[in-house]
């Protein structure tokens, strides 16, 4: 252990407070789901022990997650691989059932990918011919892709996404050239065309590639009418919802749409839905205040950190927590596809918000111990 009281006063305690009042707001968001009261309580004690994971992650210097990061990458590949074999819930394997808690590796997964490329990337820092050549991501790349893949074939498109989010921030933290921006933007483009042609000319090819509740979020999201009792539903009722809150929305104990399990997955998927129901626009725009400022506050430790290791470690949580709130708070109010990525601790269940807390003690650990060495 390495934790001495200069350490404790360098902590971002504003970052504290935010993850509080980010606990209000999933208290009222749950309990007013379909999920009710016992649920926001669980989740209440699941923000204990993530307070005690966040303390205890301070204790030590954050360089031995340099030290381990393959350790822990390895460790994620292993029960990644080992999930395919576990009790398949909702028609995924994504989870192992703990009896107490489901536990998603793909959760924990996203801070090991972070470890390992900013070790991969502060390698190189110094180096400015760094990415010169595209084959130069190349190692990079396959870092994310095996778990990407791994989640994807669970299925879990929402989750792979993500990781799709923390590898682009981080190319561009890590300086990545321009030329390289555009031949990677052209495969994109050039992929997206190719499924466009399969789709037009060879159905039966493109469903074997894309499944069909897959292209049925994406057909919902540009017509939700065109699906009467399935995501295009779902999309009607969150806006229904979202627009009922008006200025100050229904109040915390008043009888909402979610309440009555009119909204889909109150508790997790669509907590914002719930949350601007209860609390207004004012209170929505509160959350996403908090979320900005949370953000905000990551960027500054990003910058300040004494190593290039701990900059780009920050700068993947920053990228993944952005893209995470982002499409989540998005597919509420049809600025985005429907997928099943929850909001930051916000959406109800241990395993995601366990890990987010372990991720921001890493953060914070990186903030405490901003000093550089110096020699008097």
């Amino acid at each position: 252990m390495d934790l001495e009281k200069r350490h404790i006063k360098q902590i971002d305690w504003a970052i504290i407070v935010i993850l509080l009042a980010l606990c209000a707001f999933s208290y009222i968001g749950i309990s007013g789901s379909a999920k009710g009261i016992d649920a926001a309580m669980k989740q209440v004690l699941w923000y204990t022990f993530g307070f005690g994971i966040l303390a205890v992650t301070l204790l030590f210097d954050y360089r031995v997650y340099h030290s381990l990061a393959y350790v822990f990458y390895a460790i994620g590949i292993i029960l990644l691989i080992g999930v395919f074999w576990a009790e398949p819930i909702n028609n995924t394997t994504s989870w192992y059932n703990l009896k107490v808690v489901l536990f998603q590796p793909s959760e924990p997964m996203k801070l090991f990918t972070i470890l390992v490329v900013a070790r991969l990337l502060a390698k190189h820092a110094e180096d400015e011919n760094r990415f010169y050549y595209f084959y130069q991501l190349i190692p990079v790349g396959l870092i994310v892709a095996v778990p990407l893949l791994l989640i994807l074939l669970q299925p879990d498109l929402g989750s792979s996404l993500v990781y799709c989010g923390i590898l682009v921030t981080m190319l561009i933290v890590g300086g990545i050239r321009m030329k390289h921006v555009l031949y990677l933007g052209t495969l994109a483009v050039s992929f997206f065309g190719a499924m466009v042609l399969i789709y037009m000319y060879k159905q039966p090819l493109f469903f074997k590639i894309i499944k069909p509740y897959q292209w049925n979020r994406v057909v919902s999201w540009m017509d939700p009418d065109l699906e009467a009792m399935g995501q295009g539903f779902h999309l009607k009722q969150s806006l229904i919802a979202i627009g009922s809150g008006q200025l100050l929305g229904k109040g915390v104990n008043a009888p909402t749409q979610a309440s009555f399990g009119w909204v889909p997955v109150g508790e997790s998927d669509f907590i914002f839905t719930v949350i601007a129901e209860k609390l207004g626009f004012v209170g929505a725009g509160l959350l996403m205040i908090l979320f900005f400022f949370l953000i905000y506050r990551m960027i500054r430790i990003a910058m300040e950190a004494k190593d290039p290791f701990g900059s780009y470690v920050v700068a993947g949580v920053v990228g993944m927590l952005t893209f995470q709130v982002f499409e989540n708070i998005g597919m509420t109010i049809q600025l985005m596809p429907i997928t099943g990525i929850p909001l930051p601790f916000i959406s109800y269940g241990g395993s995601s918000l366990l890990t987010n807390f372990l991720i921001m003690g890493v953060v914070l650990n990186i903030g405490m111990r901003k000093d550089k060495l110096r020699f008097d």
